[in-house]
């Protein structure tokens, strides 16, 4: 810091108030894009929950490495499973006109972006799973590209089967037509229906009630009907720490990745994964 910069900050009163200026103007500077990307989300978008977003490209190359280094895979085949998703101009359209006729149109967007979910999509491409359930529907976003996911694996040869719970009645309504064909939700109680289900699964994405006594729950309600090579993802990971929690009690591993979203004011959510040492 230069001399005379140093007098002033050194001087009585004038001294703090500059330096007080200088922090406050850096500081703020952390804000200025969120707040950019605020303005004009609240003009350009409907949603008032559960929002949608691209991610920035570093943040799904940071995504593709994790889930590479999760599944023992290569890198570029996640990213390619991931890139298969988002440039699904079918899925996409099915999204965007169900939206547009849904009682729920206005507080939806017609834009159809799978943020993190595109990593969703390319741990089902990978793994090849039986057995795919999503706790927690809401829309049916997640339950569509899962739906899609498991429907190229079908062309495939491998054949798989997506099951969504969620206590309300009306979420999922953009799980229809041909993604209907290997999906289906069943509503109640996340838990107890997790508690009544007899297959073993491959992939378990909990997404439901957000508390962490609950989330804790529907771990251990799903931990002895998991598959030798199941992975457990948690979309909550960002909040609490029960699936790390749920991973050191049952001897197993435990990954998080944080998301970026990208010209948007949410900070972003994540993927905790849990997975066995050997898979």
């Amino acid at each position: 810091m230069k001399a005379w910069k140093q007098s002033i900050l050194r001087t009585p009163v004038i001294g703090p108030i500059t330096l007080f200026g200088y922090r406050a103007k850096f500081a703020a500077s952390y804000f200025r894009k969120p707040l950019s990307a605020l303005l004009r989300w609240l003009f350009e978008s409907n949603e008032t929950t559960n929002f949608t977003y691209d991610l920035t490209t570093d943040s799904m190359r940071y995504m593709a490495s994790m889930l590479a280094l999760v599944l023992k895979s290569d890198y570029s085949t996640v990213l390619n499973y991931m890139d298969e998703a988002d440039n699904d101009l079918e899925l996409k359209g099915h999204i965007a006109a169900t939206t547009a006729i849904s009682p729920l149109a206005a507080v939806a967007d017609r834009e159809v972006r799978f943020g993190r979910r595109l990593g969703w999509y390319a741990v089902v491409r990978v793994l090849k799973p039986a057995v795919v359930i999503e706790t927690g529907v809401d829309k049916g976003l997640g339950s569509c590209l899962l739906a899609a996911a498991l429907l190229r694996n079908r062309s495939e040869g491998f054949e798989g089967r997506y099951y969504g719970t969620d206590i309300n009645p009306e979420a999922g309504y953009l799980l229809s037509g041909e993604y209907a064909a290997v999906g289906e939700i069943r509503y109640g109680d996340s838990i107890e229906t997790l508690a009544s289900f007899e297959s073993k699964i491959d992939l378990f994405i909990n997404d439901s009630d957000h508390s962490a006594d609950y989330e804790a729950a529907e771990y251990e309600t799903i931990a002895n009907k998991l598959s030798d090579s199941a992975l457990v993802l948690g979309d909550n990971s960002h909040v609490t720490d029960k699936l790390l929690q749920f991973s050191l009690k049952h001897d197993r591993r435990f990954l998080f990745f944080a998301e970026a979203p990208d010209n948007h004011w949410y900070p972003g959510g994540g993927i905790g994964v849990s997975f066995a040492e050997k898979m």
